[in-house]
């Protein structure tokens, strides 16, 4: 694409953006569907299942430029992805929230703080596998990459099973927060698919559809933005952390609204943190297809970004202990203080380059 003049790139850039947006929402919808009809709920597999969807496009972007020999796109979309993730919850507190109260407080449960605090162990696993020599790998796999899988496997059984039924007075429920529980948006939008005669043959093959435009959206978006903000000087990191971490983080978005506009506030923050957890997951991906050791190689930029964004994670569980009900502009302490963090942040990744 980098042929190409940089009007089409950025019209390519933005309908890429606005098809992820689109699909996002019916991925979104549709796996709540399958997720209510295939019995899998708040359990391993449903949380897999949607953490998967809702970052498709990190998934295709990290195969295209493993593929494409950017590893660096790949290492900076990921770890950038999970700070800008994180400030999707800013949003979500912002504009999600109808009640008087923070988000934090809303949804505060001790289930979140462990989700919270598996984003952060995972983030610490990049940060240590870092430092370790290159010429560690054995059958394309390297040992950061492969704990980063164990740790997660291990964290999500944890919490979706002794994690929802903890020793603590309502399981670890916060007293005066959502009213219905964790979940129940997702049993309403399969409810509504039912009473619109949606059959379950239906619902694969439009979350089959979108998850397709999704991916295809995911390497377009990748491909035009890497030629058009490259042509504007903007390095590949800063491009990955930055423009391209919140093109694809539309479909957190738009999935955290509607839960939180559904009184949903546990959903819409487990699924950020579900989310989050997840994308360094995909460094396993990126070792697999490039053959190389990826994390030993990560640059300066990528350990701030991994910092940062565990630095945002901790914020929010801090908020989620002490449950501020103060607002300022519209959202919670925590949130004020996450955005200005990131600004902060960006600010200090812009004089790393």
């Amino acid at each position: 694409m980098s042929s190409l003049p940089s009007v089409v790139l950025l019209v390519i850039f933005i309908v890429s953006a606005a098809v992820i947006w689109g699909a996002g929402i019916k991925l979104s919808d549709y796996t709540d569907v399958l997720a209510e009809r295939l019995h899998l709920g708040d359990a391993l597999g449903g949380v897999v299942l949607l953490a998967v969807a809702t970052n498709l496009p990190e998934i295709a972007i990290t195969v295209s430029a493993a593929l494409s020999g950017h590893v660096e796109i790949a290492v900076g979309n990921l770890l950038g992805g999970i700070a800008l993730q994180t400030v999707v919850l800013v949003a979500l507190d912002a504009f999600g929230v109808r009640s008087h109260k923070p988000l934090t407080y809303m949804a505060a449960s001790l289930t979140l703080v462990l989700e919270a605090g598996l984003v952060l162990a995972v983030l610490m696993v990049v940060i240590a596998g870092s430092q370790l020599p290159a010429h560690l790998i054995v059958l394309r796999l390297t040992p950061a990459p492969v704990l980063i899988v164990i740790f997660w496997v291990i964290g999500l059984k944890v919490i979706s099973g002794p994690g929802s039924r903890l020793p603590w007075a309502d399981s670890g429920e916060a007293p005066g927060g959502q009213e219905k529980p964790r979940g129940h948006s997702r049993t309403a939008t399969e409810q509504d698919a039912t009473s619109r005669h949606v059959s379950t043959g239906k619902a694969v093959t439009v979350f089959g559809g979108a998850a397709l435009l999704t991916l295809v959206a995911g390497v377009a978006i990748e491909r035009s933005g890497e030629s058009f903000f490259g042509n504007l000087g903007l390095s590949g990191i800063l491009f990955g952390a930055t423009v391209l971490a919140a093109a694809t983080s539309l479909p957190e978005l738009s999935t955290g609204l509607t839960a939180a506009r559904g009184g949903d506030y546990k959903l819409a923050m487990g699924d950020i943190f579900g989310g989050n957890a997840f994308l360094p997951v995909l460094f396993l991906a990126v070792t697999l297809i490039s053959g190389k050791a990826v994390l030993p190689h990560a640059q300066a930029s990528d350990i701030y970004l991994t910092a940062l964004g565990g630095l945002l994670t901790l914020v929010y569980l801090v908020g989620l202990v002490f449950r501020p009900q103060r607002q300022m502009l519209g959202m919670g302490v925590d949130s004020l203080a996450v955005i200005v963090l990131y600004i902060v942040g960006v600010v200090g990744l812009v004089s790393l380059q």
